[in-house]
């Protein structure tokens, strides 16, 4: 492991990367695609019909995600799992290809998680050790951490989604469906770069070693706990209270999987990080959240008047109304 030092934290700055910079490459495609409810028909009246420059305008380009959940996509299971699915191949295709996009207004949300985790690589034998390592240690932290775990958060996110549909509850179903998403991306790419660094586990034969055959980086139960902090301390961002719970259940049990011998400090840092930048990311992705009431398009007739080019136009403009 120490001859390959150098050769893993280059590979690291790879892997967070992929995390950190994929929700400010999307934010600003958002604002041109998130909003469904807008259209325009303009009619333009002009002294010289020749001097049209809206033909010579190339067309916009959008992004294929359908970034809005509407109330009735969620109220129905058809709609709802075609475009969760499609929006996960979408989120893999970004998340994955995001090392690409790193420029200097992103680079220090990976560059100091990539600092972190090479300095905790070279320490972490020292971190475990400094623990008691007993058996009652080891069993305790096996259990606490089991609140991380894809087969509790699951229900959880589950048990939102049918509280927000049974209770009429748009929040509720917007945690349960953006949770899914998020927990479904993570165990995606946890699994993946599970496989790409391959690192043994502390309890296991050259506990630490990188591409020995083990499972340990990263922790894929930091990763699920952190991404729904994250989706959590977003959707609450007015209730601190939540997000501080959030956060502290989330370090409890990245601590714990480090208690177990399951992990190493770095795996769960790594983990944590990727998770905290996904659940962000699938916020951000979705702009118009389910937490709006259900509405219906009220039109709008907005006069738009240009005398220096002797344009005049009326824009139809479909605003939604407050009604249910």
């Amino acid at each position: 492991m120490k001859a390959a030092g150098f050769f893993q934290i280059l590979i690291l700055a790879w892997t967070l990367a992929n995390a950190s910079s994929a929700s400010d490459d999307l934010f600003s495609a958002t604002h041109g695609t998130a909003d469904h409810s807008r259209f325009a028909a303009t009619n333009t009246a002009e002294a010289d019909a020749g001097n049209d420059d809206s033909a010579n305008q190339a067309p916009p380009v959008l992004d294929r995600r359908d970034r809005i959940f509407y109330p009735g996509d969620t109220e129905r299971p058809k709609p709802l799992l075609r475009k969760l699915f499609l929006n996960i191949a979408l989120d893999q295709k970004d998340i994955f290809t995001s090392p690409f996009h790193v420029n200097r207004h992103n680079a220090l949300e990976w560059l100091v998680p990539m600092a972190v985790t090479g300095a905790l690589i070279a320490s972490d034998t020292h971190i475990a050790n400094a623990f008691e390592n007993s058996r009652g240690q080891v069993r305790w932290g096996g259990r606490i951490s089991n609140i991380g775990a894809s087969y509790t958060l699951i229900p959880i996110v589950a048990g939102s989604y049918v509280y927000g549909a049974w209770r009429d509850n748009p929040k509720g179903r917007e945690i349960g469906v953006l949770g899914t998403e998020s927990l479904l991306d993570g165990l995606i790419v946890a699994g993946v770069l599970k496989e790409v660094f391959r690192r043994n586990r502390p309890d296991e034969k050259n506990p630490g070693d990188f591409w020995g055959g083990g499972t340990s980086f990263p922790s894929g139960h930091a990763i699920q706990i952190w991404a729904i902090a994250s989706l959590l301390d977003h959707e609450y961002k007015h209730k601190r209270i939540v997000g501080i719970t959030a956060y502290s259940l989330a370090g409890l049990v990245s601590t714990a999987r480090i208690a177990a011998r399951k992990h190493f400090a770095s795996d769960v840092v790594a983990g944590g990080t990727m998770g905290w930048f996904i659940g962000r990311y699938v916020y951000d992705t979705h702009m118009s959240h389910l937490a709006h009431k259900h509405s219906s398009l009220l039109p709008i007739i907005v006069p738009q008047v240009d005398p220096v080019q002797r344009r005049y136009a009326f824009t139809l403009v479909f605003h939604p109304s407050d009604g249910r």
